[in-house]
């Protein structure tokens, strides 16, 4: 323990100097404009806004990326509130009772504990972070090539198989990423796989260029339809922004416990903060004494999913610096940045790279402070960007993403493709596949190729490597039981359906 706050105190000499707290306050407050515009959420956010920390070191970028995402979940909740147009996924239960409150004329009550609830529940989330990320990056130093596939393996089938709707596209979805990581030369072989002679395609397709294609130009791309329409007009002027002594006593339960809840979710990876916000909400109604006034603009029904959607968020985390196995989308992105820099996340990182895992865990409670202390005073002045027309946002984030592009590799080729993977994604989101599997198998694809070939090496050839540790026989039960679980509630339903009808 006294090596956690030894490392903790060491994180904060990182994250409270002054450079440093000037880029988590810009990305912070990037991540809360960003987040509040209706479809862009925090993977799009940060994909954008990627190019700024190509010049930073590992430990700059990795803080700015983390006040990006943490801003965005908490400005996710503002057009929510105000418009009933949720920010991402994650804001979506704040809809349910946020903008009742707005319309019965609680908008301050609203925003202010929406603000709290992200506050408390993403300084949960960060406690229960440093005292859980090392011991799993210590357990993950014993897993040998073999394990390492496997629990890629396992990371791929839960988020393929939480997908909603349709498993199957999820499973679809995971394919097509792996088939885009074996663009390029095998390092093995020296064979060119999908190149089609082109000399350009032999170091393969960047993953950022994947990220940024699908999450920023197919988000363009899908709202050309749109572009033409205005905005829903959002309330700027308000009272005092606070809640009173009553909200906070029905609203301070919900928050405490959907924060653990949040935390546990997001750490799945897959999950995401829309599972955690809805599941606790879903919780919260049931629990409460006045289950009646859920959806009418009860403030607990507000307070319990921006806390679980805050504490998902940083849940997310824990893959992705123990196991270097990203949680979510927004996290696959921050992934490849590091990747990008030269760092390798996973369990040697905390060994290696002390200052830049220690630095992020403490820049976590930072931004949360900070951004509280942004988003109730400035409420009324960041909730103006939800005014901006689509016909002049969208090109701005179209530039950014060809720009971005640009800047990974100077190739113009990378243009078309970036192209494509926006129709891709738009494509895609109309058909209802998810883009997580795809994102997550294109980030993991190579390296669990390569844990396959080296445990096959090692074992000459016998495939009872892949069963002969405890931690493996684990994981192969996970990735069983991720696919069986929700084919047995599909066929449940089905059955129960047939049984009404």
């Amino acid at each position: 323990m006294m090596d956690i706050l030894s490392n903790l105190m060491n994180g904060f000499g990182v994250a409270l100097q002054p450079y440093h707290l000037l880029l988590v306050t810009v990305g912070g407050v990037l991540g809360t404009i960003v987040g509040m515009l209706p479809g862009l959420g925090p993977a799009t956010g940060v994909a954008v806004l990627l190019p700024m920390t190509f010049a930073m070191g590992p430990t700059a970028a990795l803080i700015t990326m983390t006040g990006v995402y943490i801003g965005a979940m908490f400005g996710g909740s503002r057009s929510s509130i105000l418009i009933n147009t949720p920010g991402d996924g994650a804001a979506l239960a704040a809809t349910f009772d946020g903008y009742p409150m707005a319309m019965q004329g609680r908008a301050e009550s609203a925003l202010a504990i929406s603000a709290i609830a992200s506050l408390v529940g993403g300084t949960i989330a960060a406690i229960l972070m440093t005292l859980l990320a090392e011991p799993v990056a210590s357990f993950a130093l014993k897993f040998g090539p073999a394990e390492y596939f496997l629990l890629m393996v396992a990371a791929l089938s839960m988020t393929a198989s939480m997908s909603k709707g349709n498993m199957l596209k999820g499973f679809l979805s995971m394919v097509i990423g792996l088939a885009i990581a074996t663009i390029g030369i095998d390092a093995q072989s020296g064979v060119e796989r999908f190149t089609f002679g082109n000399l350009e395609l032999q170091t393969g397709v960047d993953f950022l260029v994947v990220i940024i294609g699908i999450y920023a130009l197919g988000e363009v791309f899908k709202s050309f339809r749109s572009l033409s329409e205005g905005t829903k007009k959002a309330q700027t002027k308000f009272k005092r922004i606070w809640i009173s002594g009553d909200d906070w006593s029905r609203s301070k339960w919900p928050i405490l416990r959907s924060a653990p809840v949040g935390f546990i979710i997001g750490s799945l990876p897959g999950a995401g903060g829309t599972m955690a916000s809805l599941m606790c909400y879903n919780n919260e109604k049931q629990l409460s004494k006045n289950s009646e006034e859920f959806g009418k603009g009860a403030i607990e029904g507000l307070a319990a999913p921006e806390s679980a959607n805050n504490a998902a968020s940083i849940g997310a985390m824990i893959p992705m610096l123990s196991l270097g196995v990203p949680g979510s989308g927004t996290t696959a992105v921050m992934m490849g940045a590091l990747l990008m820099l030269g760092i390798q996340p996973g369990p040697l990182l905390f060994t290696q790279y002390p200052e830049t895992a220690w630095g992020l865990i403490a820049s976590m409670f930072v931004a949360n402070i900070i951004l509280a202390v942004v988003n109730i005073p400035l409420a009324g002045a960041l909730v103006r960007v939800l005014a901006i027309p689509p016909k002049m946002l969208y090109p701005i984030v179209l530039g950014l993403a060809f720009i971005g592009c640009y800047a990974i590799s100077n190739s113009v080729i990378d243009f078309y493709i970036l192209a494509i993977l926006g129709v891709a994604g738009v494509v895609m989101k109309r058909a209802h596949v998810p883009t997580a599997p795809m994102i997550l198998a294109c980030i993991v694809g190579g390296t669990m190729e390569q844990s396959f070939r080296q445990a096959f090496r090692i074992s000459n050839q016998e495939l009872s490597i892949f069963t002969h540790s405890t931690v493996a026989q684990v994981l192969i039960a996970i990735t069983v039981l991720s696919i069986a679980l929700p084919l047995i509630g599909m066929l449940r339903n089905r059955k129960q359906q047939t049984q009404v009808a």
